[in-house]
């Protein structure tokens, strides 16, 4: 098979699990698979490398930049003598580790003096912690008797437009991917940084939230991959969080839809926009757990499969608000909606759930709780002398249930809410997509996680052991 593996940072989190990596990658490859890696940064970094560059663009302290450098090699220097067993090969990854770290040292104390952060500065900054991973990945593979390579996203061919922070490939990014990777699988396994690509000026960019996954669907979908594995520190897509249901179990099978409803109510496994490109060209994506390497995991697929339990999972939305809009005037005003949605759009609020009464007299909508004053603050400004009313909550939480097989299935809400009903939980507002695949409610976070135990235990979703024991 010809596998794109993707590990997160918490599987290469240090030395020891970037040797585990290397001896998973080397197993895989001596099955007779053809393998891809593609590696986020060492656990922690990007957000030490981000905190530290808006700190100084502010205060401009170099000796905050110096800090940070001393801590980076530390870090790097530690991992790379414990994941890579020849000594000639740590010595060229260090040596290499230095060139890099010296750039960036230059560049944050350029932010320093200029007192200022780009979108284009955060990209060149942040890429630093991929691209300070993949020499030590590959030096770990190539330490174990297996030819390697690293790659920034740019090498490889990942090409993209000019939006920095959140950029996407050009067309012609997948052929040239193909050209470049393709003809080295036979005996080597490159290791190419995940989230950072390049434009067509060779400036660095990123590819946003979820983007070492997006990097992973994109070289898939370049070489034609037979499947993408996404390894993490989970046994893959869960029925609900554990944490909130102990009984929640892996999900073996799930559909692309299914999948991207979930991530985007809270399962934070997968971004749905990382798995575009598997999806239009139907590779399969499986979610596997590094350091349970035989578990199957979730194989993500085109197919919605119609199963018995029509609920696949039960997730949870927390820290969010909800905003009520309301009043007579609002009843047959045509553009109302319209006013509601751009004034949020230009404050650059992201809005959850939107939920309007068929009277059009109210409006309600669900977003980020960091983006609640701003959503507020900009409603009002934008209806003025109205006569509307914006009331605001943020004691609550959204619960989310999904799967495939709830399409065309009659009393699914029935038994949603009845459940919720005989517990005396009260639904504030609810949301349904066109697809069915979806019902999305909210209640008081008091209640949430209480929702979320009992939906999840009406559907049935516990292991088969746990429901014969009932």
């Amino acid at each position: 098979m010809r596998l794109v593996m993707k590990f997160g940072g918490t599987s290469i989190a240090d030395g020891e699990k970037i040797r585990h990596v290397a001896g998973l990658l080397k197993r895989f490859h001596n099955e007779g698979h053809e393998v891809v890696a593609v590696t986020s940064a060492l656990g922690g970094v990007t957000d030490l490398l981000l905190n530290t560059a808006c700190e100084v663009s502010q205060n401009g302290k170099v000796p905050q930049v110096k800090e940070l450098i001393n801590i980076l090699k530390e870090k790097h220097y530690n991992a790379a003598r414990a994941a890579i067993d020849d000594k000639h090969t740590a010595d060229a990854t260090i040596e290499n580790i230095d060139r890099r770290i010296d750039e960036l040292e230059k560049a944050l104390i350029g932010i320093c003096y200029l007192g200022e952060l780009t979108s284009r500065s955060i990209d060149y900054i942040s890429s630093y912690g991929e691209r300070l991973a993949v020499p030590i990945v590959a030096g770990a593979v190539s330490s174990q008797g297996i030819k390697s390579g690293g790659f920034t996203g740019g090498d490889a061919g990942i090409i993209t437009n000019n939006e920095y922070g959140n950029a996407k490939p050009i067309d012609s990014t997948y052929d040239t991917v193909n050209q470049r990777i393709s003809p080295l699988l036979a005996d080597h396994i490159p290791i190419v940084t995940g989230f950072i690509a390049e434009n067509r000026d060779g400036i660095i960019t990123t590819l946003g939230r979820g983007g070492s996954d997006f990097s992973a669907s994109i070289i898939a979908a370049a070489i034609d991959a037979d499947e993408i594995w996404l390894w993490k520190e989970v046994h893959g897509i869960m029925t609900s969080d554990p944490k909130i249901v102990p009984q929640a179990r892996t999900i073996s099978q799930i559909s692309y839809k299914e999948a991207m409803e979930l991530s985007y109510f809270g399962a934070k496994v997968l971004h749905p926009r990382a798995i575009e490109p598997a999806i239009r060209n139907g590779i399969p994506v499986r979610v596997k757990n590094t350091f349970d390497p035989g578990f199957e995991g979730t194989l993500i697929v085109a197919d919605e499969m119609q199963i018995e339990d029509v609920v696949k999972a039960v997730t949870l939305i927390d820290k969010v608000a909800l905003i009520n809009i309301s009043g007579a005037e609002m009843v047959g005003a045509i553009g109302t909606a319209a006013r509601v949605f751009t004034a949020l759009a230009n404050a650059c609020v992201n809005i959850i759930m939107i939920s309007q009464g068929s009277s059009e007299a109210n409006m309600s909508i669900v977003v980020d709780e960091k983006h609640l004053d701003a959503a507020v603050r900009v409603i009002k400004s934008e209806f003025g002398r109205d006569v509307v009313r914006v009331a605001s909550d943020k004691d609550i939480c959204v619960v989310a249930v999904v799967g495939a097989g709830m399409a065309g299935i009659p009393g699914v809400a029935g038994r949603v809410f009845g459940a919720l009903g005989t517990e005396t939980i009260n639904v504030i507002m609810i949301s349904q997509g066109s697809s069915q695949h979806n019902i999305s409610f909210v209640v008081h976070e008091r209640d949430s996680v209480r929702a979320v135990r009992i939906l999840h235990s009406e559907f049935e979703l516990e292991s088969d052991f746990e429901r014969h024991e009932k």
